[in-house]
């Protein structure tokens, strides 16, 4: 690694409390780990919405590298508007914009990514589309067409008017995390008992079925490619078949499973796009 001419100043983004539901400390962990493995910067951190309250002007004069957990509308704005100015920024305003349900379930069936088809014989998952899950509510599982009928009504008064529907897939559920090209890992959350929300137990204990790990992970990385993100992870479901399912994407997981690792991989990242 060429070293850089200078020390950078780095604004780090904490990403805002409810878009971390049980896993505040564990984002912020992965934040922290990534700022101690970035040896040529000046890291400052701090809340997301903060930034709105700082003039583009005097953060482009004062910094040189943005890295974000950012989820926040308005600070995504924010953010393309300081890339559109030559700052870095990781991960970008517009990728993290395609990771919103809506957006990316359009994306992926464009690009014939594999995916669970829309209608099943073992009921329906409905999602919010609008955003990234920000409670329990905003995922939910319906075994069949009236619980269905009844999520929908309860998104309305909710206000969510955006939501996606597809089938349940039975299978083991993985849990994907990767940067870039250059790291990769999957686990069974079923085999820690590591859980956000307590979904997995739909699916049961994991049976462990053979399947294509490589394939799973070209997938994943052209996945990030069409989402033009460098830092995700995201959800697949393994049928007895081997034949898996992409059933959620999103920027930047905590990385909980592997923290020490990914941290490396993204501050590698960054230098290696500096450099």
């Amino acid at each position: 690694m060429t070293m850089p001419a200078h020390n950078r100043n780095t604004l780090m983004l904490k990403r805002d409390d409810r878009f971390s539901p049980n896993s505040v400390e564990k984002d912020l962990s992965i934040l922290q780990a990534v700022a101690h493995n970035l040896p040529y910067s000046k890291p400052t951190v701090i809340e997301e919405a903060e930034l709105l309250r700082l003039d583009n002007s005097y953060i482009a004069a004062n910094y040189e590298l943005i890295v974000s957990m950012a989820r926040l509308p308005e600070v995504l704005i924010r953010l393309e508007e300081l890339r559109n100015m030559g700052l870095q920024v990781v991960n970008s305003g517009e990728s993290v914009m395609r990771c919103q349900r809506g957006r990316l379930e359009q994306l992926m069936r464009e690009n014939s990514i594999q995916m669970p088809p829309v209608d099943g014989e073992h009921g329906w998952w409905i999602k919010r589309g609008d955003a990234a899950a920000q409670s329990k509510d905003d995922v939910k599982y319906c075994p069949d067409e009236e619980a269905l009928q009844k999520a929908k009504t309860e998104f309305a008064k909710r206000g969510i008017e955006d939501f996606v529907v597809s089938a349940h897939v039975v299978g083991d559920v993985v849990k994907f995390y990767g940067v870039g090209e250059r790291f990769f890992r999957f686990f069974y959350p079923t085999d820690d008992g590591q859980t956000k929300f307590g979904d997995e137990n739909v699916n049961g204990n994991a049976r462990h079925y053979s399947f294509d790990r490589q394939q799973l992970q070209d997938e994943a990385v052209r996945l990030a490619r069409l989402v033009g993100i460098d830092v995700y992870g995201g959800d697949a479901i393994i049928d007895e078949k081997g034949q898996f399912y992409i059933i959620d994407f999103n920027d930047w997981p905590s990385f909980s499973r592997c923290r020490d690792d990914a941290a490396k991989a993204i501050a590698e990242l960054i230098e290696s796009e500096t450099n």
